[in-house]
């Protein structure tokens, strides 16, 4: 099993509090797939959510803390550009000083990622215990009155415990960039950089190009999957489920049918958190967990793909 735990804000958003956005709630929920999406208050931040998905876990699995030696976080929702919020999340968790951390910023595709690191840190002998966290709060970015981007996001965080029996179990891993996508998802205003990426209105909020992030998605993941198989020297049907990153319902429904995957293979986690960018596979793998869904021996294909461009592809073996 693969050990994880989690975090979602206690504030939730319905569709029916979205309505003064011009949709009604069946009209939201038949476009995005999602009733519901939790978000965080305003001194409520992803750092904060990260420290409760981590006691979470060692709650959950009574896993002793104190025997993490590396931790990964991935994060695009940082409290702080300086210090790197890892080193805060190490310190609430107080971990001894010999553990490193390291702190990546790859939002939809960040799982995937930090699974390779994960599995490249051990396989190397530089760790036995990885603990993987993911946290984004990208509703702090979002206008208001932005209908399509306030319908679709959640907040929420993940820790997952990475052993070598675990990564022993991890395939071979499919990446890609296309850093011409960079400006169709982007937040100006939020470094050092005065350069304006999007269009007027969008100085200091989450601007998304939607359909430009649909049409790469329809190339770059039938694409990857096709090669991860290859790399894995797998079919199609081998495959037992396809963890999709949970974008929105509209974009998950228009790739299963692209790629003709049986629904029965194509678990998701949306409806009730919305997307919540790097944390949405971990999230989807924990309801499988919990409902006992997934049993010893089944191939899992993972994808996310996202902002950046940047996509990440892997099968992993339960």
């Amino acid at each position: 099993m693969i050990k994880i735990g989690t975090y979602l804000p206690k504030k939730v958003l319905s569709n029916e509090d979205l309505e003064y956005l011009g949709w009604s709630a069946k009209k939201i929920f038949l476009k995005t797939g999602i009733l519901q999406r939790h978000i965080t208050v305003e001194n409520e931040t992803a750092l904060d959510l990260a420290y409760k998905a981590c006691e979470d876990l060692f709650s959950k699995y009574n896993v002793d803390k104190n025997k993490v030696d590396y931790i990964l976080y991935c994060t695009q929702s940082p409290d702080y550009n300086l210090p790197n919020n890892v080193s805060i999340l190490h310190k609430r968790l107080n971990l001894p000083n010999t553990v490193p951390t390291l702190e990546y910023n790859q939002g939809c595709s960040g799982y995937i990622y930090g699974l390779s690191l994960a599995k490249a840190l051990i396989n190397s002998n530089l760790a036995s215990n990885i603990l993987l966290v993911t946290t984004d709060t990208y509703t702090k970015y979002i206008d208001n009155q932005d209908r399509a981007n306030k319908t679709i996001f959640g907040d929420g965080a993940t820790a997952t415990l990475f052993t070598k029996n675990e990564t022993d179990k991890f395939g071979e891993f499919i990446f890609g960039t296309d850093g011409k996508g960079s400006c169709n998802l982007c937040v100006n205003n939020s470094g050092l950089s005065k350069e304006k990426l999007t269009l007027e209105g969008f100085e200091d909020k989450l601007f998304m190009n939607g359909s430009e992030i649909f049409n790469f998605t329809l190339e770059a993941v039938p694409y990857s999957i096709e090669k991860v198989l290859e790399k894995n020297s797998l079919n199609f049907e081998d495959i037992d489920y396809f963890l999709f990153h949970q974008a929105n319902d509209f974009m998950l429904e228009h790739l299963r049918e692209k790629l003709n995957i049986p629904k029965e293979k194509f678990p998701k986690f949306i409806e009730n958190t919305g997307n919540t960018v790097s944390s949405t596979i971990p999230f989807l793998i924990n309801d499988l967990n919990e409902k006992e869904v997934l049993k010893k021996g089944d191939k899992l294909l993972l994808i996310g793909f996202g902002v950046g461009y940047s996509w990440g592809t892997t099968i992993i073996e339960y």
